[in-house]
């Protein structure tokens, strides 16, 4: 049987503890894709806010809006909706300019479309989403649209003549979009969703009309729920969560929304946590590594920055059993699914840059470029990856949908700060110097004391003392040393006796 007509059996495992919700997305028996929620920081896309305009910024056709939050979210002149303004009192222009559209202290409805990253606020938008398992809801537009990923035109013209000639739409001002997930599905199922999305706006409008300030008015649901409203149902076998509690949630959750989903809801109730089943939390950890092994004994090593992510191919152990090209095309191959993996797995969105071998045969080059579209084209989020460059990169996009999975589960080292490298002791050496020649020189002081961590000061006092002796000599002052057992190693302190 060939790999093509094999079945993908999918799974989504949730592990719950009462601080933190884990999600993980297995492909036969692969982990491919892992969300992670804490109480303390909720992701924020999908929530709708009122905020007041703080600060308009003309040259960059964007504000900044207050909403609550410890930062300032970005609203792009091209997110600010064009009909009334729900706290206006101005009649919109339809033009690009931002200074037309907003003013400093105007409080407006906006929805968070990307969380904060790094220093950035989170970005929002006047164009208002709320989606249901089958629809999206626009309550500001009138598009009526069907999803591109329907290929059937009867299929599509189906459903879209049943949202638009519907009851619930006559009542209803704003615009749909219909969900892949609705091919097939039949006309009632639609209407339940749009009662269900009409029923959440008249609520939503409610609590902005009751509320004054900059607030929350209405959260996404949590990652649990997100799960069942968002996956595709048919691809999933089963959806194993080792919480009761959250068990009833998600049944109750899908008997509403997503009844054939309710059958493959699992409860696990095994000694072994769930995420050891399914070596999960191996695998979380081998993402957080620079260093990916790749089988033929080939890796790739992947650095996030701030600007962008960098992946190198390297073929390491792999010799290959016939010539050096033969041996670089078979390892960029495997390269290419490797890396559509770590992109899912990690979730690193936005700039990025993969160094595949060098390859002479373009034949070989094509190939494995067609082979690393093939494996993105089973990422559900966005991606563009260009031709190869005349320095061998392949130069590619992926959206960014949150936080990667290293910056949500790790901070920057407190000792390197993010570097990745400390000083070595022997370039610190000569700053001690330097800062006890500088001391020496500026103060009045008969003795001098350096603190350091135990690798300096044993440095100092065996392999340095000849050099120490001299520095004495040099200054006319004496020099002690102090091991302080909490000083890491570059930190050290010169005090006056």
């Amino acid at each position: 049987m060939s790999a093509m007509s094999v079945a993908t059996e999918e799974k989504v495992i949730v592990n719950v503890t009462p601080r933190e919700t884990r999600v993980a997305w297995i492909e036969n028996g692969v982990l491919q894709e892992v969300w992670v929620e804490r109480v303390s920081k909720r992701g924020l896309v999908g929530n709708l806010y009122r905020g007041r305009v703080v600060r308009v910024l003309p040259g960059m056709q964007a504000a900044f809006v207050d909403v609550g939050l410890d930062k300032a979210t970005f609203l792009h002149v091209s997110d600010v909706c064009t009909k009334p303004l729900i706290f206006a009192d101005d009649t919109p222009v339809d033009t690009d300019d931002i200074t037309r559209l907003l003013r400093e202290g105007q409080e407006i409805l906006v929805q968070v479309i990307k969380d904060p990253l790094g220093s950035k606020g989170a970005r929002v938008s006047m164009n208002i989403t709320l989606p249901s398992h089958l629809l999206v809801y626009l309550p500001r537009e009138q598009t009526m649209g069907v999803s591109q990923r329907i290929e059937s035109q009867e299929e599509r013209e189906r459903l879209r003549s049943i949202v638009e000639n519907s009851p619930e739409r006559a009542q209803m001002s704003g615009g749909f979009i219909v969900r892949t997930v609705a091919e097939g599905v039949d006309a009632q199922e639609l209407l339940d969703n749009m009662r269900f999305l009409h029923k959440l706006w008249q609520h939503i409008e409610a609590k902005m009309s009751a509320a004054t300030g900059p607030t929350l008015i209405h959260e996404d649901l949590p990652l649990f729920l997100r799960v069942i409203r968002d996956v595709p149902q048919e691809r999933i076998e089963s959806l194993r969560v080792d919480s009761r509690e959250t068990f009833v949630r998600m049944q109750q959750f899908a008997q509403t929304y997503v009844p054939e989903l309710t059958e493959r809801i699992e409860l696990y109730q095994g000694e072994r946590p769930i995420f050891d089943l399914y070596s999960i939390e191996d695998e979380i950890q081998k993402a957080l590594e620079r260093k990916v092994p790749l089988k033929s004994g080939g890796y790739l090593i992947i650095d996030q920055t701030e600007a962008m992510t960098t992946i190198d191919v390297n073929t390491g152990a792999f010799v290959g059993n016939r010539n050096l090209e033969e041996t670089i095309y078979k390892t960029n191959l495997e390269a290419a699914q490797a890396i559509a993996r770590q992109l899912r797995l990690r979730n690193l969105g936005g700039i990025i840059i993969i160094d595949f071998i060098d390859m002479a045969v373009e034949l070989h080059r094509q190939q494995v470029l067609q082979a690393l579209d093939r494996a993105l084209a089973k990422d559900r989020t966005p991606s563009t990856a260009s031709q190869l460059t005349s320095l061998g990169l392949v130069e590619m996009t992926r959206k960014r949908t949150r936080e990667s999975l290293v910056r949500t589960l790790c901070e920057p080292c407190p000792v390197c700060h993010g570097r990745g490298v400390v000083k070595s002791i022997e370039t610190l050496v000569y700053e001690v110097f330097r800062e006890v020649t500088r001391m020496a020189r500026q103060y009045d002081a008969d003795k001098l004391l350096v603190i350091a961590s135990e690798p300096l000061v044993e440095r100092m006092l065996e392999d340095e003392s000849s050099s120490i002796a001299e520095l004495e000599s040099f200054l006319g002052k004496s020099i002690s040393f102090q091991v302080d057992i909490h000083y890491f190693q570059e930190q050290f302190d010169v005090v006056m006796l």
